[in-house]
C-alpha cells in the first residue's frame, strides 16, 4: 500500500468526515478528490477551521491521536470581550468543564492574548458581531483534544468563542495554504515536523 499524506485548510461549515449526516451538509469530499483509503487524523468541529491531516498511515494516526504522546496543537481563537490577565492565567493553569455529565480539568496549556489580530481571510458567513462588545484573539496551545475543548475552556473563563482556527500541530503548520487548500506532503517531512520517527528509523 502506498502511504499518502495531505494537509487541508478545513473551511468553516465543513464536517471532518466523508459522509453527510443530512443532505445539506458539506464534507471533506467537497474540498478535494482524496483517494478512497484516506481518512482525517482527528477532527475539527463543523464550526471550526484550520489544519487537518489526512492519511492512510495508521502508525501516524495512532501516534498523533494517542493522548499519551501529548502532541501540541495550536489554535488562534477570537473571543467576545477582552480577556483579563486572570482569565489567561486560568487557561494556562487548567480549567474545569463538563463532558458527558462528568467534570474534567484541562491540562496546563500555553495561552497568550495577542496584541495584534491575525490576518485571516474573512469567514463565510462572517462571525456574529455586536457593535457594543469588543473582541480579542488568544493563541492557545494544548496537548489534548477533548470534544469542543477550546470552546469549553474559553467559556469556562467567561469569554465565548466567535471564531476558532487551528494553525499548527507540533511544527506542522498551515503555512501558505488558503482556505480550502490541500497540500500533499512527503512522508519524511511530515514525520519530522510532527517529531516522529518513521518505522524504518525506529
Amino acid at each position: 500500500m502506498e502511504l499518502k499524506y495531505y494537509l487541508l485548510y478545513k473551511p468553516f461549515d465543513v464536517l471532518s468526515q466523508f459522509t453527510k449526516e443530512i443532505p445539506t451538509h458539506r464534507t471533506l469530499k467537497d474540498c478535494y478528490d482524496f483517494p478512497s483509503d484516506i481518512y482525517p487524523v482527528g477532527r475539527l468541529d463543523r464550526d471550526s477551521e484550520g489544519l487537518l491531516i489526512l492519511t492512510n498511515d495508521n502508525h501516524l494516526k495512532h501516534r498523533v491521536l494517542d493522548p499519551t504522546f501529548k502532541h501540541q496543537r495550536t489554535y488562534l481563537v477570537q473571543v467576545e470581550n477582552i480577556p483579563t490577565p486572570d482569565a489567561i492565567q486560568q487557561l494556562r493553569d487548567g480549567v474545569s468543564f463538563r463532558i458527558k455529565k462528568k467534570e474534567y480539568r484541562s491540562r496546563p496549556a500555553k495561552a497568550i492574548l495577542l496584541a495584534v489580530p491575525p490576518t485571516f481571510p474573512e469567514r463565510t458567513p462572517p462571525i456574529r458581531v455586536r457593535q457594543n462588545i469588543p473582541t480579542a484573539w488568544i493563541e492557545l496551545s494544548l496537548t489534548e483534544g477533548k470534544n469542543r475543548q477550546v470552546r469549553r475552556m474559553c467559556a469556562a473563563v467567561g469569554f465565548p468563542v466567535l471564531r476558532l482556527v487551528r494553525t499548527q500541530i507540533e511544527a506542522l503548520s498551515l503555512g501558505e495554504l488558503d482556505v480550502g487548500g490541500v497540500l500533499e506532503m512527503d512522508k519524511q517531512v511530515i514525520y519530522d515536523q510532527l517529531g516522529l520517527k518513521t518505522k524504518s528509523r525506529s
